[in-house]
């Protein structure tokens, strides 16, 4: 499958493509643009609200809005293992009368509500999955000497030439090498000095007289040679702030020489899993229904940068929930249900009697608006509400739980892929849908079936999840489409 081209015409950031700062800021406002029904963050067709942290800048000048960009220095580690980040001072989202937040914003706020957790520095083997804390770079050349890129003879000057001695990988020559000789030499091995190429096994042969002659002509000044430095020279930044550890992060690391790095910590999830009509195992049937929540959030947000992640069930009692809020000691908890305003929907009466601050409460989304994020009193970290219908959940997921992990855990802002449409798909009239979608090998987004908010059959089959504005999208429509993560499971 073909990688589709970020919202604003970038490819989504791999490892050595990790924006931060102002950048970060710019691809995350292109994503939530073309979101909006906006084709560039300057575009002002959809204005909004002043207050619309989804698509304006920040009115007070460069650096991320709401997020202290001094907050630590990366060669002073956290005490305690507290947190480090400088919580910022977001208005409360809604004025005098409850109202749902557009989409773009409330996922801007849920990236703005929290800074990195603290730094730690771990051996290579430890530090997959965490982010960069500080720039990764070059200890040393890479290579760090004249290399033979290929399996033949290190020649000096132009044949034909004296063959003597040999140099395997690992090995120094014995000495320099004289003009018009050569030594046998394996692909990595050093060069000896004095050698001016490499002339590969299949172009030589060495004749009755017991010279070597190239059979294709002698080959040109620095032939099949990795130059010192070819790669980076030492101090050179590698990879910057925020970059995700991946295998091949640990093997460029390994490369250049290190044996540990600094990441930021992973942040802590506890789920509390509510609702009386759950079942655990066996059958749904007679008013009971599975929990599908419970299987399908603990490995998702562990590869969406979680570190340690528990889960457990909670019945429908309010004093069981603040009591399993109040003592839990995760920089994020995530409920499941209990966010709208049934007769056993309790979360925001709990949160209300904690003095617990609402920063997002309810997004104009389908579906899933009944979603919330609060900041948690004292140093308790933050609670997501995501509703209890599955779809409805995972759009919870994606729209708060991300933005917030991504910035707990270091990493660079979410972005979006981008695709065009195969089909039309119906909008709802004042929110955004997230409808997940297949991307085919010319990374078009084909719209699935089964896409209600208690279905989980379309996004199971589903690439990611596409941003369609207000109104409805038609076939060959650009849109924003949001990556679920499951490809790093």
């Amino acid at each position: 499958m073909n990688v589709p081209a970020t919202a604003g015409g970038a490819r989504d950031r791999g490892a050595g493509d990790a924006v931060t700062g102002d950048a970060a800021d710019d691809e995350l406002d292109a994503a939530l643009a073309l979101a909006d029904g906006r084709s560039s963050p300057g575009d002002p067709g959809n204005p909004g609200d002043p207050d619309d942290l989804g698509g304006l800048r920040d009115p007070h000048g460069p650096g991320r809005p709401g997020r202290d960009t001094t907050r630590h220095d990366p060669g002073q580690p956290p005490s305690g293992g507290a947190r480090t980040g400088v919580r910022s001072p977001l208005p409360r989202p809604h004025g005098g009368g409850h109202h749902d937040l557009p989409w773009p914003q409330a996922r801007r706020i849920a990236w703005h509500a929290a800074g990195p957790l603290g730094r730690v520095t771990l051996p290579l083997a430890e530090a997959l999955g965490h982010a960069l804390a500080e720039p990764l770079t070059a200890l040393v050349d890479l290579p760090s000497f004249d290399t033979s890129a290929m399996d033949g003879w290190a020649v000096a000057g132009p044949g034909p030439w004296r063959p003597e001695g040999s140099v395997l990988a690992g090995q120094r020559a014995a000495g320099p090498l004289l003009d018009g000789h050569a030594t046998v030499i394996a692909t990595g091995a050093a060069l000896p000095s004095g050698a001016t190429a490499v002339l590969r096994s299949e172009h030589g042969r060495i004749t009755d007289d017991g010279l070597l002659h190239a059979t294709r002509g002698g080959p040109e000044p620095g032939q099949d040679v990795r130059p010192r430095g070819q790669e980076c020279r030492g101090g050179d930044e590698l990879l910057a702030t925020g970059v995700p550890v991946t295998p091949a992060v640990l093997g460029l690391a390994a490369a250049a020489g290190y044996d540990r790095l600094a990441v930021t910590a992973r942040p802590s999830v506890e789920i509390l899993v509510l609702g009386d009509e759950l079942l655990d195992v066996g059958t749904p049937g007679g008013g009971r229904v599975r929990d599908a929540l419970g299987p399908l959030l603990p490995g998702w947000l562990t590869a969406l940068g979680a570190g340690k992640v528990s889960a457990r069930r909670l019945k429908d009692d309010a004093g069981l929930l603040e009591d399993a809020v109040t003592a839990s000691t995760a920089d994020l908890v995530v409920t499941t249900g209990g966010t709208a305003g049934g007769p056993v929907d309790f979360v925001h009466p709990v949160l209300a009697r904690m003095g617990a601050r609402l920063l997002v409460d309810g997004v104009a989304v389908r579906p899933g608006h009944p979603m919330l994020l609060a900041e948690l009193p004292g140093d308790g970290g933050h609670l997501v509400g995501l509703p209890g219908n599955p779809l409805a959940a995972v759009s919870g997921v994606l729209t708060l739980a991300v933005p917030l992990l991504r910035a707990l855990a270091g990493r660079t802002a979410p972005g979006a892929y981008e695709a065009r449409l195969t089909g039309d798909v119906p909008g709802h009239p004042t929110d955004t849908r997230l409808v997940p979608v297949i991307l085919d090998e010319e990374s078009q987004a084909a719209p699935l079936r089964f896409s209600g908010p208690a279905m989980l059959r379309g996004i199971a089959a589903a690439d990611g999840m596409a941003v369609i504005p207000p109104g409805g999208a038609a076939k060959g429509d650009r849109t924003a489409v949001l990556e679920t993560g499951w490809g790093r499971l």
